[in-house]
């Protein structure tokens, strides 16, 4: 199937979800972080129904274990926060990564374990303010 057809269902069910739950908001949201003009960390998400959702959160190999990735979440966090956000959630394959992020205040909320064969996808949730 070409890209614009997958492109085309992907957002077809996007709509439809928007449509059926009503006043989205949903509005993309990144941070990126530079070593001169070579990209070396970021993070990219959307903020809807006052919710953070980190899609993804990268920091290239030659950085990694220098706290790259955690400015770059706070970054991504605080920027939320201004749109009015109360949680955030975020998704990660690797158990170490989980906990990093519970290290960083998020709760685990749900385990699907050999999600892919060998890892468990993590779900995990920090909350700022309690939802309405």
């Amino acid at each position: 199937m070409p890209r614009t057809g997958l492109d085309a269902i992907r957002d077809g069910v996007i709509a439809h979800g928007r449509q059926q739950a009503q006043g989205s908001d949903a509005e993309d949201i990144a941070v990126a972080l530079y070593d001169g003009d070579t990209l070396i960390a970021g993070a990219f998400g959307r903020t809807e129904f006052q919710r953070l959702y980190v899609s993804f959160l990268w920091v290239h190999a030659d950085h990694r274990g220098q706290g790259l990735g955690g400015d770059c979440l706070r970054q991504i966090e605080a920027m939320a926060l201004k749109r009015g956000c109360v949680d955030a959630l975020i998704e990660t394959l690797l158990d170490e990564v989980a906990e990093i992020y519970e290290h960083l205040g998020y709760a685990c909320v749900s385990h699907v374990h050999d999600f892919v064969p060998g890892f468990t996808r993590h779900t995990l949730l920090k909350v700022w303010q309690p939802r309405d």
